[in-house]
């Protein structure tokens, strides 16, 4: 990916900042929930989004049996990286609990930060500490073009 597509991520990830968290919504300075975050950035970037999103509770992944839906998705639109070579623009993605699917998503920001939304807090730009570095299941970057 370039350099340019990175920058124009983190730029767009950056005016998502203060938008309050909203289960499921994908508004900038409406209301957002961490892939609404994601989902945002993409449109800025490409225009429309390259599938539909469906409903998902909170508790989606923690409910025995769930697939790792929000990995798979990332691994068909965008482009699977080591986790050590992720950097600003990128997408990080978190999973709570071993044994549980994926289901929490972030842009990194920084060397050591990133921007996401938490339940019960804006979209805010956070240190990557140790509590959240244990947790990162994936990273990724934006591709430079879609593909048909």
């Amino acid at each position: 990916m370039s350099v340019a597509r990175r920058r124009e991520a983190l730029i767009e990830a950056r005016n998502w900042i203060g938008t309050p968290y909203r289960h499921q919504a994908s508004a900038k300075r409406v209301g957002a929930d961490c892939l609404g975050l994601i989902r945002g950035v993409w449109r800025s970037l490409y225009g429309q989004e390259p599938e539909p999103v469906p409903a998902y509770s909170p508790d989606w992944s923690e409910r025995g049996g769930a697939a790792e839906r929000l990995l798979i998705a990332a691994q068909r639109w965008m482009i699977e990286i080591q986790l050590d070579e992720a950097g600003p623009g990128d997408v990080l993605i978190f999973r709570f609990k071993p044994g549980c699917p994926a289901k929490h998503c972030a842009i990194q920001s920084a060397e050591d930060r990133m921007i996401h939304a938490w339940q019960g807090r804006a979209v805010c730009d956070t240190a990557i500490g140790p509590w959240w570095r244990r947790r990162r299941a994936g990273a990724f970057r934006f591709p430079s073009q879609l593909q048909d």
